[in-house]
């Protein structure tokens, strides 16, 4: 499931960066820190998934 938040946060940097009309390494950069973002969130679903339901 990590590994789903981390390739939904690293499409949507991309996403996020080319509409803002960066380059590669703008693109780059939006994509590690919502991968980042996206693990973490998927993580916390994780452990409450699995710890209360």
């Amino acid at each position: 499931m990590t590994y789903i938040g981390l390739l939904t946060g690293a499409v949507f940097g991309s996403l996020l960066a080319w509409r803002r009309k960066g380059l590669l390494l703008d693109i780059l950069q939006y994509m590690a820190v919502c991968s980042i973002i996206g693990g973490l969130l998927a993580l916390i679903l994780n452990v409450f998934i699995l710890r209360w339901v």
